[in-house]
């Protein structure tokens, strides 16, 4: 009889368990609901304005064949060239910024707490994306290329900082004593005892470090930073949806073809990494320029 009042019981308990459990799925059903009506109300989203403007939509959508001749006659390669400088002179002067702080940040090189000072300047470049120290940078050097660069470059070393240290506290103890064995310096100690055995490395990342400011300079573009983005804001402003797209074609071979060659270097510099293939490369175009725009 005590076992079935106790098989009872917790026959009851699991009945209580699963009311608490819908009544709470309830609760969030409700809420759900509210927050997604109150989200559709706030942006004064309206399903039927879009039904209203699916006509035009489908007669302007012929306007999207990227006009070549627009192309040719604007000299978008051209643009593309200065969209590909900002991101090289960018990357560059970063560089050193980078090695020097990703160094000095890293235990094995400077004692804690006072790495982290050097982890601190470069944690407050990372966090902060390319896009916003291109605004804050604007009353420096106004709209145009030069901003781009200084908030690409300023990008680069929280962003090539970070992985520089990284590698750093990966490496293998044996050079480094080696090195302290025969009496060499600390600077000698960190010169061939340490940074002999990133080299590698450090290129590598430098050179994905260069694809995503590519990728950055192109929305900072967008933005009046100059480069082909300009070209494509100022075209869309103007409604020629077929010169946009000419400039966004112009981007799409711009961004693939230094992947490409930044992908074939890297795969042929460390062995771990296999480069992607030009599908590959294409079919996550977008997912890579949405992600670059953060960074």
């Amino acid at each position: 009889m005590s076992t079935d009042s106790a098989i009872e019981q917790r026959l009851e308990e699991i009945r209580l368990t699963r009311r608490v459990r819908w009544i709470m799925y309830g609760l969030l059903s409700v809420l759900f609901v509210a927050a997604l009506y109150g989200s559709i109300r706030l942006m004064d989203f309206s399903f039927g304005y879009l039904y209203q403007q699916w006509p035009y939509f489908t007669d302007q959508i012929v306007n999207y064949v990227p006009d070549l001749e627009f192309l040719i006659e604007e000299n978008l390669p051209l643009e593309a060239g200065i969209t590909l400088a900002m991101g090289f002179v960018g990357t560059v002067f970063g560089i050193p910024f980078a090695l020097a702080l990703g160094v000095l940040g890293s235990g094995r090189v400077t004692p804690f707490p006072f790495n982290f000072i050097f982890r601190s300047i470069m944690a407050v470049s990372r966090a902060i994306p390319a896009l916003v120290w291109f605004f804050i940078f604007i009353p420096l050097s106004g709209l145009g290329a030069i901003t781009s660069t200084i908030a690409i470059f300023v990008s680069t070393i929280g962003n090539l900082g970070r992985l520089f240290t990284d590698e750093l506290e990966e490496i293998k103890e044996g050079p480094i004593e080696a090195m302290e064995t025969t009496g060499a310096s600390k600077s000698q100690t960190v010169s061939f005892g340490m940074l002999s055995q990133v080299k590698t490395s450090f290129i590598a990342w430098t050179l994905y470090i260069f694809e995503v400011n590519v990728r950055q300079a192109v929305t900072l573009g967008l933005l009046g930073g100059g480069g082909i983005g300009v070209v494509i804001e100022v075209q869309q402003g103007m409604r020629a949806y077929d010169n946009m797209m000419a400039g966004i074609l112009v981007v799409f071979v711009l961004i693939v073809a230094v992947e490409m060659v930044s992908q074939r270097i890297r795969s042929y510099l460390r062995d771990d990494e296999e480069a992607d293939g030009l599908i590959a490369l294409i079919v996550g175009f977008p997912q890579r320029m949405a992600e670059s725009a953060v960074k």
